[in-house]
């Protein structure tokens, strides 16, 4: 497609600066279109349109705190459609589904196709889903397509009356410049936990499974260590857990690093574990990109069957999946990676191969890509 040729892509999303955002970043640097983004939390001095959608977002969401639900779909609405009038795209992506029932009536009111990406706890956490149900139904009658992480994401869409034709479930998808190099073999006994500290994420799960294998193994391993990457409101508690149980020298914590960061520290490490489950409020995991990282640098992984993750991770063949909450069962399985060294190689080396032929960065943009340009061939 030609430069001249390419379509345009209105994109409406939460934030940009997050270091979890990544994927938003990914996907307006890599889609092959034009695309021109809006963001809920900047007000730039030289950008009137920008500081105005972001002040409408200020506004919607107060208005949800209000519980005027319908009334906070109207400001930013109204500031998108004025964009709509002024770019003219060809679609509408909104980052989020909270975000999408803010500016899904200027795409009704345009005639422009809107496609909602949905990412994880807009999906599932019920402070989520019991606010914007009403709201949701009418999404779904508006949307043009739908991504999602996962099947489950799916099903819970569908049941709100997304039509599955329209559905794209596709993970993120992992870094090929970034992560790779791993060598399980011939590094240390030390395993490796990336992700925001909480509850879906399943931080203290993890460190009591550790603590376990400590108790079988830490006699016999005195390396054994466990390195957590991320920050976020369960860190003290997790902090506190280690500190009760006297792992202080075995758990290191190292903050929020950059994913260059990240990617190093995955070549030093035996294995990844993260326990997802699902947390008290209903939130879920859509499909951890931390998981799809960790598996294309080569490392094995130990999580849980939980929402997208037994779609990437292979039972036995790429690493172990465990129930959730079985925190015995996941201590086994880092004993098997820890006293295995070869077998966790091997299971690394199933990995890498099976996310460098499916779950790439470059598999997701050319899936969203494919299915923008299906939503505006059948408008036109």
């Amino acid at each position: 497609m030609s430069r001249s040729k390419r379509p345009t892509l209105l994109v409406f999303a939460p934030t940009r600066r997050a270091t979890s955002e990544t994927f938003i970043r990914a996907n307006l640097a890599g889609l092959p279109m034009r695309c021109i983004a809006y963001f809920g939390d900047e007000w730039p001095l030289l950008r009137p349109l920008q500081s105005l959608y972001a002040t409408a977002i200020v506004t919607s969401k107060l208005l949800t705190q209000l519980g005027m639900v319908r009334a906070a779909s109207w400001p930013a609405a109204l500031v998108a459609w004025l964009l709509i009038r002024r770019y003219r795209p060809d679609a509408v992506q909104a980052e989020f589904g909270f975000e999408a029932v803010r500016v899904m009536e200027a795409c009704a009111w345009s005639g422009v196709p809107m496609l909602v990406h949905f990412r994880g706890s807009d999906a599932s956490a019920r402070r989520r889903l019991d606010v914007l149900k009403e709201r949701y139904v009418r999404l779904m009658s508006i949307a043009a397509g739908v991504i999602v992480k996962s099947r489950p994401m799916a099903d819970t869409l569908m049941a709100l009356g997304a039509q599955a034709e329209r559905i794209l479930i596709s993970p993120s998808g992992a870094n090929t410049d970034l992560f790779h190099g791993s060598a399980p073999a011939a590094a240390r006994p030390v395993l490796l936990a990336v992700g925001r500290f909480v509850a879906k994420k399943g931080p203290l799960h993890t460190i009591r499974s550790f603590s376990q294998l400590c108790g079988e193994l830490g006699d016999r391993e005195p390396m054994l260590a466990l390195w957590m990457v991320g920050d976020g409101p369960l860190l003290k508690a997790a902090q506190a857990l280690v500190n009760a149980l006297g792992l202080q020298d075995r758990v290191h914590f190292f903050g929020v690093q950059p994913q260059a960061k990240v990617a190093e520290l995955m070549r030093e490490v035996r294995g990844f574990v993260q326990h997802s489950l699902v947390a008290p409020d209903g939130d879920s995991e859509g499909n951890p990109v931390a998981v799809m990282e960790a598996q294309l640098s080569g490392l094995p992984v130990v999580a849980t069957r939980h929402a997208g993750i037994p779609d990437v991770v292979l039972e036995g063949e790429s690493g172990y999946l465990v129930d959730e909450g079985d925190e015995a069962a996941m201590a086994e399985a880092m004993a098997r990676l820890i006293l295995n060294p070869e077998l966790a190689a091997r299971l690394g080396d199933c990995g890498r191969r099976r996310i460098q032929e499916r779950f790439t960065i470059g598999h997701h943009l050319n899936q969203i890509s494919e299915l923008i340009d299906k939503v505006i061939t059948c408008n036109r």
